[in-house]
């Protein structure tokens, strides 16, 4: 009971820090304008292209939110979150080591587990109340959808966007916790998150260059085997199942697992603090 509240607290203090800090409401504001232009633009332009074709004759079956859907969460939100989520995560520990309380927190009688798990806690609820309008246009629009769309289609993606957000964020805030600079932990997570994406384009090339390089049928192998172990670890495909409404359990356990990785890495970074103190 005594370790839950302790997550609670630390929760709370993390979670109403990002409203009194004038760059969240830059970057809040930047994420809604960008994601809200590209909201309008993306709807007006499929519903025009359906005018269009339906004025020529062209009649085709189109399914017009679920298409607006896949586009909008599948890729332009997520070029935003990769430049976004790194910024929400960059302070969570930087900040406490510029400030010198890192120290503090790693010498008081609170767990490494609970502290980074109270953390995450407390971005990811901020991240999902960014969102929140977005989930308010769509219930608008999708009221007159037809056909209508079904419920466990949204509800799978937007669990895929929070799934992915809290990874990136349990990743970021790992980075955060090596270093006292922000602008560099940015950066750090910024490459990290990018290469896990690529990593199935990274997966092909490197089967290629096995393929190329060492042939037969020993090339042929360890280049399958290099393209399909980077193809599992990246989040790509895990993520657009969910956008599509597909729902996965191998996707679910990768997501999971990143973000059980970035809390287990941190609470190592924390507890190596705590041993330098002593």
């Amino acid at each position: 009971m005594i370790y839950l509240s302790n997550i609670l607290a630390i929760f709370r203090k993390e979670f109403l820090s990002y409203f009194s800090s004038p760059i969240t409401y830059i970057i809040m504001g930047i994420f809604w304008l960008i994601a809200g232009f590209f909201f309008n633009s993306l709807l007006f332009s499929i519903v025009l292209d359906v005018a269009t074709q339906e004025q020529s004759g062209i009649l085709l079956s189109r399914d017009i939110a679920y298409e607006f859907l896949n586009s909008f969460w599948g890729i332009i939100v997520f070029s935003l979150l990769l430049v976004i989520l790194p910024a929400l995560s960059m302070g969570l520990y930087a900040e406490e080591r510029k400030l010198g309380t890192l120290e503090l927190l790693a010498t008081s009688p609170l767990t490494n587990w609970g502290v980074a798990v109270g953390k995450l806690l407390g971005v990811i609820t901020f991240f999902t109340v960014m969102i929140i309008p977005f989930w308010i246009y769509e219930i608008i629009i999708y009221s007159a959808a037809s056909p209508p769309v079904q419920f466990n289609t949204m509800l799978l993606a937007h669990l895929g966007i929070i799934l992915l957000a809290a990874a990136i964020l349990s990743l970021g805030m790992f980075i955060s916790s090596l270093t006292d600079s922000s602008i560099l932990a940015y950066i750090i997570t910024f490459i990290l998150v990018l290469a896990i994406w690529l990593l199935d384009v990274i997966g092909d090339s490197t089967e290629r260059f096995f393929r190329n390089r060492i042939g037969g049928e020993i090339g042929e192998k360890i280049g399958f085997f290099s393209k399909e172990a980077l193809s599992h670890l990246s989040w790509f495909e895990p993520y657009n199942n969910f956008i599509r409404g597909i729902f996965d359990s191998s996707s679910l356990v990768l997501f999971v697992s990143y973000i059980i990785l970035g809390i287990f890495l941190t609470a190592q970074s924390i507890e190596a603090l705590r041993f330098q103190q002593k």
